[in-house]
């Protein structure tokens, strides 16, 4: 918890959260020779461009022309059965997971988390823009004129607002925004809650618990107001919320995460309790509690979604941490939830963080520790 020096107050353990995502322009990709229409608008949440070669794909080629072609960038426009093109996706996984030797010998990787760490990052990029290939056509209204097609034409509109005209994406995609929504529709169980939140569509789930149990379980300077900065989901908020904090106001800059928010603190019944404004980071005015759940790790996010996980430049973490001060009330607590991967990692020191605390005028006046659950924090060959 971190508190303005001589006067309010913050905090610092672990955490996750903080998402956002934009609306983008969506450019055209032009069809192969002799198709209608000759041109699509062009779906890709992370931003990519749209292949600037198309080719037809159907059961007739082979998975390892269609691998070929994909390294090599060009884009498979399915044109036949749905099913067969989800197994030619599998296909396509197995050759780009596949170990190859390299063509001449080279020198030994550095080992470091860091290192290891952006290797990761280079390999799953490449992966995804590999995979990325196989094309899926839609009609105006998101049907998907494949046999053996889903209706996905709900999944779609939840992600991509109306239908307007026929467009083409990644099939990978396409399952991702199937996916989500069946999670939107179950949703998440957060036992602090005794609850589900639901995420929508490029919101980052809270499949973590352990920064939500922090919050659950410390104790509050005051119930009487509480600012939750970049909400996401909202279900920090709501936690607040069920712990008896009269007012809380729930800040997101990102339209998904505000519709995502407000949802989940409608169908939790804390909209008497809980305000869910637009704003980058703070709020107008004061509050004895302010909590934030910054993405943990000092890198630059390669899709919407990865803003929840990758804060380039620290951007969120040092704003939180400089305006923090200004929007205490006297002998307030700002309570940060950070992950501590950054430091594991080589990307950023305790040090430098207690620099940039120091720097804000705060005190650290407690610090509590939580360890991570999920079973990938104990798989020694993954570098997160």
């Amino acid at each position: 918890m971190l508190r303005p020096a001589a006067r309010p107050c913050a905090c610092a353990g672990p955490a996750l959260t903080g998402e956002s995502s934009e609306s983008m322009e969506h450019p055209r990709i032009f069809l192969p020779e002799g198709q209608e229409p000759p041109s699509a608008r062009w779906h890709a949440e992370n931003g990519a461009a749209a292949p600037k070669r198309v080719v037809i794909a159907d059961d007739t080629m082979t998975a390892d022309t269609a691998f070929r072609l994909a390294s090599e960038g060009v884009g498979l426009l399915w044109r036949s059965d749905f099913q067969n093109a989800r197994q030619l996706l599998q296909a396509l996984m197995r050759r780009v997971d596949k170990p190859r030797k390299p063509k001449r010998k080279q020198a030994e990787p550095d080992t470091t988390p860091g290192a290891a760490f952006h290797r990761h990052r280079q390999i799953q990029a490449q992966r995804a823009h590999t995979l990325s290939m196989l094309l899926i056509p839609f009609d105006a209204d998101y049907t998907i004129p494949l046999g053996r097609a889903p209706d996905a034409r709900e999944a779609c509109t939840e992600a991509w607002g109306p239908g307007m005209e026929p467009c083409v994406a990644s099939l990978r995609e396409l399952l991702g925004l199937i996916g989500a929504h069946e999670w939107r529709k179950k949703g998440v169980e957060v036992k602090a809650l005794t609850a589900r939140i639901h995420p929508h569509y490029g919101v980052f789930a809270p499949i973590r618990s352990e920064y939500v149990g922090l919050v659950a379980g410390s104790p509050l300077p005051a119930e009487t107001l509480a600012f939750d900065i970049g909400t996401g989901t909202g279900v920090l908020a709501a936690i607040l919320a069920k712990r008896g904090v009269a007012k809380v106001i729930a800040t997101e800059n990102d339209a998904r995460a505000i519709a995502c928010a407000r949802d989940n603190i409608e169908r939790l019944g804390y909209a008497d309790k809980v305000e869910v404004v637009e704003a980058d980071l703070f709020p107008e005015g004061r509050a004895p509690l302010i909590v934030c759940n910054p993405p943990w790790i000092p890198s630059t996010p390669s899709a919407p979604i990865e803003r929840a996980v990758y804060d380039q430049g620290s951007r969120m973490l040092k704003g939180f941490i400089n305006g923090l001060a200004a929007h205490l009330e006297p002998g307030g607590e700002g309570w940060l939830l950070l992950s501590d991967i950054a430091e594991h990692l080589g990307l950023r020191t305790r040090a430098e963080l207690m620099a940039m605390i120091e720097g804000a005028g705060l005190q650290v006046i407690d610090s509590k520790n939580s360890r991570p659950q999920h079973p990938k924090a104990r798989d020694p060959g993954d570098p997160l």
